[in-house]
């Protein structure tokens, strides 16, 4: 089983993590921007973040075969602080690097007026830069966010098949299925879906156009879900090749509109460097 997860936060996660995403058959993934679980005080906290995704992660990744990419954006939840907001201006140096994929994630988190003007300001970037778009829908409220989510997709000219609505339930799906946009499903242990709601999706809508990721980060949460989830498609009768297409060709899919996939990861071996450091700790015995 090949997998490809379109969705998650490694930086958050440690190197046990990518040795067992490895041997569950992950051979690339994308990263998304993400906040850090407190308020950033300043936009240099942004500027070495992003450095760290197109840098240090991509190596760290490398380190066990898997294929890192990333996603650039102000994320929703502090396009409410100003203090965050003046990074919109310096979005454009990332969004022209190799690795880059989308941009993202954007969207809502409390549908506030100031998350919307950053949203339909980073829709706009990712026409400029002719880049999918990634999208975070709201954990309250989901629907109506979803709906006005698909609202300014439209504004702003987007294809719908340059954008990924993520963390999508049975509530929200047929909406974001009907406006022809990719559907992406969050895999998680307890909230969003599980393995098994996912697969009573697919065997109702079908396989088009679909992602799934774990959006694993720094809180309870689980890198392998995504493999999980490939157990139970074929447990419930999926093909391997029905496995492959929603694991793997679709975000292969779906993030090779923006021309930039890289799906060899770099040849890398341990006490390989990057910026002078290296995985390891101490001499070997």
């Amino acid at each position: 089983m090949r997998i490809f997860d379109p969705h998650i936060h490694m930086s958050s996660r440690t190197t046990d993590d990518y040795e067992a995403m490895a041997a569950a058959g992950v051979q690339a993934l994308v990263e998304p921007a993400f906040w850090l679980g407190q308020p950033r005080t300043s936009v240099d906290s942004f500027v070495d973040y992003f450095d760290a995704l197109v840098g240090w992660e991509r190596f760290r990744a490398s380190q066990f075969g898997i294929a890192h990419h990333c996603t650039i954006a102000l994320n929703p939840k502090e396009a409410n602080d100003p203090r965050c907001t003046p990074v919109l201006d310096l979005l454009p140096r990332y969004l022209a690097k190799d690795g880059v994929v989308a941009v993202g994630e954007v969207g809502f988190d409390s549908m506030t007026e100031d998350e919307e003007k950053a949203f339909s300001r980073q829709l706009e970037l990712a026409r400029e830069f002719a880049l999918p778009a990634l999208v975070h829908t709201p954990h309250r409220d989901k629907l109506a966010g979803t709906r006005r989510t698909l609202d300014l997709v439209e504004a702003a000219g987007m294809e719908p098949g340059m954008v990924v609505v993520d963390h999508l339930n049975e509530v929200t799906v047929d909406v974001v299925d009907e406006a022809g946009a990719w559907m992406g499903f969050s895999i998680y242990p307890d909230t969003k879906m599980d393995p098994d709601r996912m697969v009573a999706i697919l065997q109702r809508r079908g396989l088009d156009r679909v992602l799934v990721n774990s959006a694993a980060d720094w809180g309870k949460s689980d890198p392998l879900r995504t493999r999980a989830t490939g157990e139970a498609m074929l447990a419930a009768g999926f093909t391997e090749d029905d496995v492959d297409r929603v694991l793997w060709r679709n975000p292969v899919e779906f993030f090779g509109q923006s021309g930039r996939l890289l799906l060899d990861a770099p040849e890398s071996s341990q006490g390989d460097t990057f910026a002078g450091n290296s995985l390891l700790r101490g001499e070997r015995a």
